[in-house]
């Protein structure tokens, strides 16, 4: 009793040679799968870097803009200090002028129109 593909008409070498090729073209489609997939995920963590390099130059210069505007503010705190400890009756009298001010710009606003 014979089997089917083992019969003395098929030659061994070639049986095996064919399922060598079959194995063979399926290893070299996973492999550009996963060249490509591999070629991806190079881009996209360049592109990350990109980011992040960006991202770092960017908090450095806000970390330099915050510093001055601290500066700032640390003086401007110093001089209300100053002014604070003066004599509350030039305090009270600098408001009194402030406001006596911005009521006549309101009126001269409002009285020219």
């Amino acid at each position: 009793m014979r089997r089917a593909g083992l019969g003395e008409a098929a030659p061994q070498g070639s049986y095996v040679a064919s399922g060598y090729n079959v194995y063979e073209e399926e290893n070299e489609h996973l492999q550009e799968g996963l060249r490509a997939k591999v070629n991806a995920l190079k881009h996209l963590s360049i592109d990350i870097g990109n980011e992040v390099k960006y991202q770092n130059k960017m908090l450095g210069e806000m970390d330099t803009d915050f510093d001055s505007t601290g500066g700032l503010l640390g003086a401007t705190m110093g001089r209300l200090k100053l002014l604070s400890r003066g004599s509350q009756t030039k305090i009270y009298c600098y408001m009194l002028l402030f406001a006596l001010f911005v009521f006549i710009v309101l009126y001269w606003v409002i009285k020219l129109r």
